[in-house]
C-alpha cells in the first residue's frame, strides 16, 4: 500500500514539475519563440515545449520516487539502478529527439526513408537520432543489469518504445492517450515505475488537445523510452512478447496509415477524437471523425496566430 501511495506522489510530483517547466519555458522559450514554432495538421501553429517540459517533469519525478521510496534502497541498489536506467534512457531520447525536431528538415520519414538516405551517403537528423537513441537504449538497459539475453532485450524495449511512440504523435492527444493505456497495462503488472512519465504527459494533455502544443520528437521519444525502461520488471516472457509488439507494429507502420486505420475503426475513432476539437469535414466525401491528410490554412484577421515557421508538426504519416 506504502508503494502505491509513493506512486501517487511521483505521478503528481511529475504532473506539478511538468506545468511549471512549460509555464517556465513558454514565458522564456530557449533560442526564442520560432525556435519551438511549427504548424500542425491543420496549418495552425503550435509550440514544441510541450516535449521538453514533459521530460523534465518525469526525469524529475523518477529521481525523487527512487530517493523516497524505501524500496528503492540506498544508492547502487537495484532500485537505483533501475531508476537511473529509466533517467538515462529518457534524458538521451529526449536530447535527440530535440535535436530532429530543431534541426531536421521531415524530408525523410520511417526506417525506409532513413536508411534509405544513409545508402545515398546522406545522414539525416533522424537517422542520428535513431542510431543515438539506441545506443542510449543499450546503456540503460546495461545500467538496470541482468543477464546479457535480459539487457538485449531491454534495450529493444527502450528504443523501440521510444519510437514506436513518436509514431503515434500525429494528431493532437494521440501520443499521450496510447502512453496512458500502456502505463496502465504495465501499473496493473506491478510497474508502478511508470507513474512519474504519465503524471507528466496527462498534466500537459489539455495542451495537446487544445492544439495549442505537442510532444513533438523530444517528448514523444523521451515518453516511450520511460515507458519501456519501466516494462524492464516484467518477467522475460512478457518482456518478450512486448518487444515482438513493439517491431510488428512499428514495421506494419511502413506499410500501413495509423491514421486511417484509426478513422475507419468506430471505437478507436471515438476515443482518438475524444477531447479535441471536431475535424474539418471535405466537400462531405469522409466519414464523420477522419481528417484529411492536411487540413485548409491556418485562420486569418488580425486577432488570428500567425505561424512563426511552416515545418510540419503533426504531419500526416509516417513518424520518425
Amino acid at each position: 500500500m506504502r508503494r502505491a501511495g509513493y506512486a501517487v506522489a511521483a505521478g503528481a510530483c511529475a504532473a506539478g514539475a511538468a506545468r511549471l517547466a512549460y509555464s517556465a519555458m513558454s514565458r522564456r522559450p530557449p533560442g526564442g519563440p520560432k525556435t519551438w514554432s511549427r504548424t500542425n495538421h491543420r496549418g495552425e501553429p503550435v509550440t514544441l515545449l510541450e516535449g521538453p517540459a514533459v521530460a523534465a517533469g518525469a526525469l524529475a519525478a523518477v529521481l525523487a520516487q527512487a530517493g523516497l521510496a524505501p524500496a528503492s534502497g540506498s544508492p547502487g541498489s537495484a532500485g537505483w539502478r533501475r531508476a537511473a536506467a529509466m533517467v538515462l534512457g529518457g534524458a538521451g531520447a529526449a536530447a535527440f529527439g530535440a535535436y530532429d525536431d530543431l534541426a531536421g528538415s521531415g524530408d525523410r520519414r520511417g526506417f525506409r526513408g532513413h536508411l534509405g538516405a544513409l545508402r545515398q551517403g546522406e545522414v539525416t537528423t533522424g537517422a542520428v537520432k535513431l542510431g543515438g537513441i539506441g545506443v542510449t537504449g543499450v546503456v540503460s538497459a546495461a545500467l538496470a543489469g541482468g543477464s546479457p539475453v535480459d539487457v538485449i532485450i531491454n534495450a529493444g524495449l527502450v528504443a523501440g518504445s521510444a519510437n514506436l511512440l513518436n509514431l503515434f504523435d500525429l494528431r493532437p492527444g494521440r501520443a499521450i492517450k496510447v502512453a496512458a493505456a500502456s502505463g496502465v497495462l504495465l501499473g496493473a503488472a506491478g510497474q508502478d515505475s511508470v507513474a512519474a512519465p504519465l503524471g507528466a504527459a496527462l498534466a500537459l494533455l489539455p495542451e495537446d488537445l487544445g492544439e495549442r502544443a505537442m510532444l513533438g520528437d523530444a517528448g514523444a521519444n523521451a515518453l516511450g523510452a520511460m515507458l519501456g525502461a519501466s516494462a524492464a520488471g516484467l518477467s522475460r516472457t512478457g518482456r518478450i512478447t512486448l518487444l515482438a509488439a513493439i517491431v510488428g507494429i512499428t514495421a506494419a507502420s511502413e506499410k500501413v496509415s495509423f491514421t486511417k486505420v484509426i478513422a475507419r475503426t468506430p471505437a478507436l475513432n471515438w476515443l482518438d477524437m475524444l477531447g479535441r476539437r471536431p475535424a474539418p469535414q471535405p466537400s462531405g466525401t469522409e466519414p464523420p471523425g477522419t481528417e484529411p491528410p492536411e487540413a485548409g490554412p491556418p485562420e486569418t484577421g488580425p486577432s488570428a496566430p500567425q505561424p512563426l515557421v511552416t515545418i510540419p508538426a503533426q504531419r500526416p504519416e509516417s513518424g520518425g
